[in-house]
């Protein structure tokens, strides 16, 4: 594969879903299988996502505890700031885009306009 991503939340919603489209389904799989890396933020948000019932959570902290989970650096919080002031943008957004630029990896993300602002960061939509 070669190239490094990291998963946004709604990615892996999906996938837990089995929502991701035909056409991306093998290519996230592959992402999965070399690359499944996420921010902590992604962490907190799909664990406390409130769709999830008991039982799901337990699926999850597992599926979760599969991944590398990279926590909230001093750079990835100073980068999370800078990006916040230059493109006003959400926090969680801010912090996941801080970790996939200040770690050269490319998002996997449905919510491109969450982070189209961002003239660093390389985003890949399964959807798109």
């Amino acid at each position: 594969m070669g190239k490094k991503y990291l998963i946004d939340t709604n990615i892996l919603i999906y996938v837990s879903r089995n929502t991701i489209p035909e056409s991306s389904n093998n290519f996230i799989k592959e992402v999965f299988n070399e690359s499944f890396k996420i921010s902590v933020i992604t962490e907190i948000e799909y664990l406390g996502w409130n769709k999830l019932s008991s039982e799901d959570i337990d699926t999850a902290t597992k599926f979760i505890d599969t991944s590398e989970i990279f926590p909230l650096s001093l750079e990835i919080k100073n980068l999370a700031i800078k990006l916040k002031q230059k493109y006003n943008i959400k926090l969680a957004d801010a912090v996941i885009a801080a970790t996939a630029i200040q770690q050269e990896f490319i998002l996997v993300s449905r919510n491109q306009k969450d982070f189209e602002k961002i003239q660093e960061l390389e985003v890949y939509n399964p959807f798109s």
